[in-house]
């Protein structure tokens, strides 16, 4: 089976590919100090909670923001498991041309997303992934990776504000009963939760204008589901996604 491993700068999603079918996911929080010993025998404990071991893991695929991370997510692959380690970067086959004016800049797990996307929806289309930052990649309908939009993500935007904000405590991030608000709490509630599904509308109207065609929109991220529901423009949610590109990237080195 394809273990592919998104490491985000918050969090780390996990997936089990058996063929075309996600077998098992997770999510562990991402610490950049974690060796590649550290994180086997994280693996090896996921993996155990439903009855598996790292034998069965025959290929590996890692998208990574945090570079540390990356060279010991690769480690684990060649050393600890001894399989097939493929770390997305620059030089491997996407299949999808990336019209950026520096290729390099680009995250892999934009180019994963947008991989994705386009395989799973066609051109022209629209990512909206809410990690760390909330990431808005378009790729046009002729299947190219045209550019996007970087924005503050939803939990960093509010641990800016109860930083700054003495009079201002953390609150649960779920969506209040109104959009105004009657007390403290469902006031920030649904700042975060009608704020950042205005920005994503805004944002991806804006981007829409400039593909054409009506692109397809789809969102992703851990914390897209708590914005979507409330967003107009988004058409999909796709959870996976990011793992999803992981495996298709996996499976055209070989085309």
């Amino acid at each position: 089976m394809l273990l592919a491993v998104d490491v985000g700068n918050t969090q780390t999603h996990l997936g089990l590919w058996r063929g075309a079918e996600l077998a098992h996911t997770w999510r562990i929080a991402t610490r950049p100090l974690r060796t590649s010993d550290d994180l086997a025998v994280q693996l090896d404990g996921l993996l155990a909670l439903h009855d598996l071991d790292t034998r069965e893991v025959s290929a590996l695929v890692v998208s990574s923001t945090v570079p540390v991370l990356a060279a010991e997510w690769t480690l684990v692959g060649e050393s600890a498991l001894e399989v097939d380690t493929l770390l997305i970067g620059p030089g491997v086959r996407s299949g999808l041309p990336i019209l950026m004016d520096n290729p390099r800049e680009v995250g892999p797990d934009r180019i994963v997303n947008a991989v994705a996307a386009l395989a799973r929806a066609g051109g022209p289309c629209i990512v909206v992934d809410f990690g760390t930052s909330t990431n808005f990649d378009a790729v046009s309908a002729a299947g190219e990776y045209v550019g996007g939009v970087l924005a503050p993500g939803v939990a960093i935007s509010m641990e800016a504000l109860f930083d700054r904000a003495a009079r201002l405590s953390r609150v649960e991030f779920v969506a209040p009963p109104t959009v105004i608000g009657r007390n403290t709490v469902h006031a920030l509630q649904s700042g975060v939760v009608y704020g950042f599904a205005g920005q994503v509308d805004g944002i991806v109207r804006r981007m829409a204008a400039e593909l054409g065609g009506n692109p397809r929109v789809l969102a992703t991220g851990g914390l897209a589901g708590l914005i979507v529901p409330h967003a107009e423009t988004v058409d999909e949610h796709v959870p996976d996604l990011t793992l999803e590109g992981l495996r298709l990237v996996y499976e055209r080195q070989a085309g």
